[in-house]
């Protein structure tokens, strides 16, 4: 949970991601669309894999993947964030990030 928790604090909208997940790319797109730059974490490229999945279930994910932080706070999954972008509450959370590109 440790890696899980550094990662999120140094970035300011991390998406831990498979490669392999369409969710995970359709949750990527709606931020690009949106004119945010996350840092994309792919969890199927780290050794680790199966212990960052079990800290992400660990902190209140639905499913291991996508899972979305912004500022260090776990927002959740694509239910949670498709929420956030209907009910119009997503971009204030992405507004302060906009700018910077976020470099994993």
């Amino acid at each position: 949970m440790e890696k899980v928790v550094k990662l999120a604090s140094e970035n300011g909208i991390l998406i831990f991601s498979k490669s392999t997940c369409c969710l995970c790319y359709a949750v990527q797109i709606l931020f690009q669309d949106l004119g945010a730059h996350p840092c994309i974490y792919e969890i199927d490229q780290d050794p680790e894999e199966k212990e960052i999945e079990k800290a992400l279930m660990r902190m209140g994910c639905n499913g291991p993947v996508p899972a979305v932080f912004i500022g260090g706070k776990l927002i959740g999954s694509t239910n949670e964030v498709m929420s956030l972008h209907l009910s119009g509450s997503l971009n204030p959370l992405l507004k302060p990030y906009l700018q910077a590109a976020n470099l994993c």
